[in-house]
């Protein structure tokens, strides 16, 4: 079944889900950020927002936004704004740019484009989307990697995983693309 995913698609979406806490946030955020310092993020698509949550936890100024005002949280510690990312601009950069299965109501590669415009020089951008056949929106990280320009970028992970999620009858391919802006005063890690 195709979806416009637009705003009404995913206000029946999150107002159908569960209304409990969001749960644990995406291992492969936790794994890749593991080594950034805390500085100012950017949860694109956040959802119930688990992983704007964890980040927060650890010291990020999170900004949160999703389209959906049902999925939206008043958990401390994080900005939460309703916009639809396909033309909201943020006014400003982030030393983090993340998002996390993101179904936007535009080509998913554009939207990522969009979502990289938002990261500060020396910044890091994470995506993690669905790859496989079973995704809506499937990408490689070779396609997310080919609109990174080399001179503007340097990719740090560029991978695919599968991995079992309880409930789920089929297993998750997941798309993990992480890169680091150049220029500007570079972020050393811990």
């Amino acid at each position: 079944m195709t979806h416009d995913f637009d705003q009404p698609y995913w206000e029946q979406h999150w107002r159908q889900a569960p209304r409990h806490a969001a749960g644990a946030p995406n291992p492969h955020l936790v794994r890749e950020t593991a080594d950034l310092p805390p500085g100012t993020a950017l949860d694109a698509g956040c959802g119930r927002g688990a992983e704007a949550r964890w980040l927060a936890t650890r010291g990020w100024a999170v900004t949160a936004v999703d389209i959906a005002a049902e999925a939206l949280d008043d958990a401390p510690g994080v900005r939460w704004v309703r916009a639809d990312l396909t033309t909201w601009t943020p006014g400003t950069a982030f030393e983090l740019v993340t998002t996390h299965y993101a179904h936007p109501s535009m080509p998913q590669l554009a939207f990522y484009d969009r979502v990289a415009g938002w990261v500060a020089p020396g910044g890091t951008l994470l995506i993690v989307g669905h790859g496989g056949q079973h995704a809506h929106a499937p990408v490689t990280p070779e396609a997310v990697t080919a609109r990174l320009d080399p001179s503007a970028w340097t990719v740090v992970t560029a991978a695919e995983h599968v991995r079992e999620v309880p409930g789920r009858s089929v297993p998750l391919h997941d798309v993990v693309v992480r890169a680091r802006r150049r220029g500007g005063i570079d972020r050393p890690e811990r």
